[in-house]
Parts: C-alpha cells; structure tokens; sequence
C-alpha cells in the first residue's frame, strides 16, 4: 500500500509542499511531512528498545526505498520520559534527496524520482566544467543563529537531557550518530566529518575519528605540532546538503565541506562563532556541543552496532571530547541513524562524482550504483563491444571503491536499479568460469564483519554480460 495511503497510521500531510534547498532540518523535514513522507509519534519507550524495533519493521514493510521518515516527540530513556522530538530515516528513498535538491516533482516510481535527482547534479557539474561549484560560507550575528537561542556552561551542561538514544542492546551507551565534528588546523584550515560519538557522561563524548579519517588527520597533525588539546565542535541538526557533505569524501583534506555545501545549496551557509572558541558551526543547527579534545590521552569506546548490521568490537582507546559548552535551539530535534537498518544520509552526491570518476577510466561505462540494502555489492553497467570489456570494468571498480567486494557488471540492457533484472542477468549470463576473477587481497572497508584484518578483504569480480565466444561464451545467444 503506498505511504500517501497510511493516514490512520499518522501521516502528516497538506502542508504546502516547497523544494529546496533548506535552510535548516526543520524545513527539509516540514517539506517530507507536506510530501505524505513523514508518520508522527507521540511517545515510544526506548529503554524497551522500540524507536529501533519500529525502525526494523518500517524497512520491512515498505523496503529500503519506501519506508516513510518518523520523528517521536518524546522517549523513555534510563527510566526517564526525555523530549525529542527524535527523527528516523530522514534520508531514505529518493524523494528527500531531490527534495533538497530543488525538485518539487517527487511523485513516480522510486527510479523516475532518482534519476530526476540524479541528472540535476550532472547538469550542475555540466555548467561548472565538471567541478562541484564553490561558495564560501557567511558568518552571522550570534543575535541571529537559531542554535544561540539557548546556551548553556560548564555543571548546567548535561548531554542526557537531549534525545539522543542507545540504538541496540548491546551498544555502549547512548550516541550522537548523525552529526558533523569540526576541528580546524593552521595549514589545512576546517574539517567537517561525521563520526559516532559515545555519550559517556553528563559532560564527556568518545570520538571515533578512524585511522586515516581526515579529524584522524588533523588530529595527528596538532599532535606533532606540539599541541596537547584542540577545541572541537559536534553540530546536531545542520541543513542535510551540509551534513551530506559532511558524511561524504567529495571534499578532499583541506578542502571546505561548507563551501562545497554552499555550491550545492547555490547559496552560502550561513555560520556561526562557537561560544568557547574561534570554530564557526552552521547558525540554523539543532544543538551545537562546544568542547576540547586531549592529545595526549585516549579512552576506550564502544562497542557500537555498525552500518553492516553487525556490532562492532570495543576500542581500547579512542578520542573523547570534554565539554565545556551546549547551545541549542528551543527543544531541539535529534536525527538517529539507525546504522545498519536505515539509509544514514544522502547518497547522491557521492554517487554522482563516483559515476564520473569511472567513466574517465571506463569509457563505455553507462552507470554506477551501490544499493542501499547491499552493503558490499556493487553494479555497473557497460556497452560492451569486445571481449574482456565485463573484466576490465569490474576490476576497474574493485580497485577504486573501497565499498565494492562484490562487483557485478551487466550489459547496458540491464537496469542497474532493478534487482530482479540483476539477478535474471547473473542466472541467464554469467558462467562463474571463467567469468569470476578473485583479488585475494586488497582495500576494503574497516567495519566489513567478515575481513579477517581491518581495512583489508578479498573481492570478486562477476562479468555478468553476454559472454563473447572469445570468452567461452555460445556461438550465438537465444533472442
């Protein structure tokens, strides 16, 4: 039954629907609610777990690109009724994507919505000679940054009074799960990353900036610098163009995340100066937390349900943050992640530039995609004129991303969205000899369950085309 139809369940609908971009969180989810793609709930008691139980059973009803957005007004949390509202699956589907993009037409099939989305940013990279546009961010007035509205220091801090939850079981605690970390460092300038951060007190956050992440980076670099702390912000809540760059790889080390944001949004953000340091944080946030982070210490952290849907195992030493300072708006909103069950954020932009980049190494590559619900596998799709082209595409793409164990490459006849037309193309078209090639050992992703060493896996490589008879293919396929 399509979500338009759930009204009794709690749909939110009739309000104007505008597209974006958004200033802020509560526009861009005011903008689902007007789309019939948001369900409202009044309480859910989260120390029985069932924000995250709900969560599970939206995925499986509706699927991964269906399932509707959910924000809870308030939550049970350690024996006490906290006010949220909390937020879930904010991102998943298409229609938000385009939606914040600038497309107010989100009616059609799932795959009509994304492609919309989709060649909006190609025209946007088009009209900018292939490169994200640029524009730097704008500092505001204190007297009118939303996130100012409420400020609080040193004892009246308390992170537990924020509708920030423990997701399974047998996480550590609660999370802050869908936030970007700022640090800065002289030389490279601002980072903007999105790391879980273990609430471990009333005034106490783990970091978990992973080997090689760039806040790992900047970290390491103030370190030999001499440094023995840094002052760190945490932002809950920034528009979702910021807070996808955040979560994304398209801004290199040094690079501006805000200013990407800017370009994307084709406005600046708008930002704000910290209360205990020079560190700007997006003005129109829910909840900015102001603090330090020691150099020369570290702390165990975890363990932590990860986005394969497996736990992670506990670090013996990570980063924490102590904090000095939180400003906030007016009952701020709280965006869970749910990793491992819902899509954490937009995906588009990342999958635009990755479709670029293997078009340049790949010429007859016609798409790219990562589904959302295979963590792992990847597809590809290519015009295939001679033999090897299926190989030489897919071990193109092993080698560069570091997602894709599994790559499976079809003819352009194939609709990479369409899992059906996938799996018809691997049981019709594929022979596993000699189409299959194994890499037995290269890149992968650090939180993959089955690696027997972190960032390390094997990957295969499926030409799943028609088989030339130079491949061991027939003389001639069926019609």
């Amino acid at each position: 039954m399509a979500i338009r139809e759930q009204s009794a369940t709690g749909i939110q609908g009739g309000a104007a629907l505008l597209p974006g971009p958004y200033d802020s969180l509560r526009d861009y989810v005011s903008a689902l609610d007007a789309a019939g793609r948001l369900l409202r709930i009044p309480r859910m008691d989260q120390d029985l777990f069932e924000a995250t139980g709900f969560a599970y059973r939206l995925i499986e009803e509706f699927g991964y690109d269906e399932a509707p957005a959910f924000l809870v007004e308030q939550l049970r949390m350690d024996g006490r009724w906290v006010d949220g509202p909390l937020l879930g699956n904010i991102y998943g589907g298409w229609a938000g994507e385009a939606l914040a993009f600038g497309i107010g037409d989100v009616d059609g099939s799932q795959r009509e919505i994304f492609r919309r989305a989709f060649d909006r940013l190609n025209e946007l990279l088009d009209a900018n000679d292939g490169r994200w546009p640029v524009l730097p961010p704008l500092e505001v007035d204190a007297a009118s940054a939303p996130c100012k509205a409420e400020r609080r220091f040193g004892d009246a801090v308390d992170l537990r009074d924020f509708a920030w939850i423990q997701t399974n079981p047998a996480d550590a605690g609660r999370y802050i799960t869908a936030a970007s970390v700022i640090v800065e460092d002289p030389e490279l300038g601002r980072n903007v990353g999105t790391y879980r951060c273990q609430i471990k007190g009333p005034r106490r956050l783990g970091i978990n900036a992973e080997i090689g992440q760039h806040a790992w980076n900047f970290f390491m670099r103030l370190k030999q610098r001499g440094e023995t702390s840094v002052p760190v912000a945490v932002v809950m809540g920034s528009d979702p163009i910021s807070f996808a760059l955040s979560t994304s790889k398209l801004a290199g080390l040094g690079e501006d995340e805000f200013a990407l944001a800017g370009g994307l949004r084709g406005e600046p953000v708008e930002l704000v100066r910290c209360e205990t340091s020079e560190l700007q944080v997006p003005a129109q946030a829910e909840i900015v937390v102001e603090g330090r982070v020691p150099l020369t210490e570290m702390e165990a952290e975890g363990p932590y349900g990860e986005v394969y849907g497996y736990m992670g195992l506990p670090k013996p030493e990570n980063f924490f943050m102590e904090v000095e300072a939180v400003t906030h708006r007016p009952r701020p909103w709280v965006v869970n992640s749910f990793a491992g069950i819902t899509k954490l954020t937009m995906g588009l932009p990342q999958l635009v530039a990755n479709n670029r980049e293997y078009r340049r190494r790949i010429p007859n590559l016609v798409e790219f995609f990562r589904p959302t619900e295979t963590t792992g596998v990847v597809v590809a799709s290519i015009r295939k004129r001679l033999p090897g082209d299926g190989m030489q595409a897919g071990q193109q793409i092993a080698a560069s991303d570091i997602f894709g164990k599994v790559v499976i490459v079809v003819d352009e006849d194939i609709d990479i969205h369409d899992k059906a037309q996938v799996f018809h193309a691997l049981g019709t078209r594929w022979q596993p000899q000699p189409a299959s090639q194994l890499i037995p050992q290269t890149r992968g992703m650090p939180l993959d369950p089955s690696a027997p060493r972190r960032w390390l896996t094997s990957k295969i490589v499926i030409d799943a085309t028609r088989q030339l008879p130079a491949e061991g293919g027939p003389a001639e396929w069926p019609a």
